[in-house]
């Protein structure tokens, strides 16, 4: 299906303004592949995913938001959203006051306990000026934002249209282990011109890129209590180990820990 282009979460003038609460909500439920063109607003925007995953393109950086992971975007950086279909997620905005001593590039991270609780409840406010109960439960999620740490969840596109395509192959089918002479073949290149095009263009090995996107996919599996046997396997692992090990080679825990987490 098609992107198709999607209107503001909130009034653009609402997320521009220098003024009004220190913090603004949003939520969306959509059934259809939705895309938000490129823009910038005053507000530092976080987002977060209860279902489905949602692609960020932020500055020159791609990442992939998965479910059960929140999103820092700070003011006037250019981006767009991409969401997947059946997507369940929500944003918070802040003035440009509130973001002061938040952190100045975007990053991607696994919220707290106590992040989660806070957001939830701040997700209820009505856009109006905060009162002294919500100014600080306000600060406490600018300070879980600011104490974050910030995970390996950038994921690089190709521009070339015959590297793209191969590209949304594997995030269909993340199982296709075909080698890079199978997608040099069908793709009308040599096995060398693929390789130095896909390294120039993400900065990744074909290889490097497909283990990154199968941790990525696997994410929200693991914090929904897949057991880590049928996750391996389903993106293309013989083995569970073979997966545990590139796993904790890119987010630094293993499957079982980090979806404790």
């Amino acid at each position: 299906m098609a992107d198709q282009t999607s209107i503001a979460l909130i009034d653009p003038t609402l997320a521009d303004a220098g003024g009004g609460p220190a913090v603004l909500s949003s939520q969306l439920r959509a059934t259809g592949r939705r895309r938000t063109a490129r823009h910038r607003h005053v507000r530092g925007q976080l987002l977060g995913v209860h279902h489905g995953m949602l692609r960020i393109e932020a500055g020159d950086l791609q990442w992939l938001l998965p479910a059960g992971h929140v999103a820092w975007i700070p003011p006037s950086l250019p981006h767009a959203l991409v969401e997947a279909e059946d997507f369940d997620g929500w944003s918070l905005y802040f003035s440009a006051a509130a973001c002061v001593e938040l952190p100045a590039t975007p990053r991607i991270f696994q919220p707290s306990t106590l992040l989660q609780a806070a957001t939830a409840r701040a997700l209820r406010w009505p856009h109006r000026v905060l009162d002294a109960a919500q100014e600080r439960l306000a600060g406490v999620i600018a300070d879980e934002i600011t104490a974050s740490t910030p995970l390996p969840l950038a994921l690089p596109q190709p521009r070339d249209r015959r590297l793209r395509r191969i590209a949304a192959a594997l995030a269909r089918a993340p199982d296709d282990n075909r080698s890079i002479d199978d997608w040099a073949a069908s793709s009308g290149l040599s096995s060398r011109s693929l390789a130095r095009h896909w390294l120039t263009e993400t900065g990744m090995t074909l290889g490097q890129w497909r283990r990154r996107l199968r941790v990525l996919l696997a994410l929200p599996r693991l914090l929904a209590g897949e057991p880590v046997i049928g996750v391996a396997l389903s993106m293309g692992y013989d083995t569970p180990s073979a997966f545990i090990a590139v796993f904790k080679r890119e987010m630094g825990v293993t499957p079982a820990r980090y979806g404790d987490g």
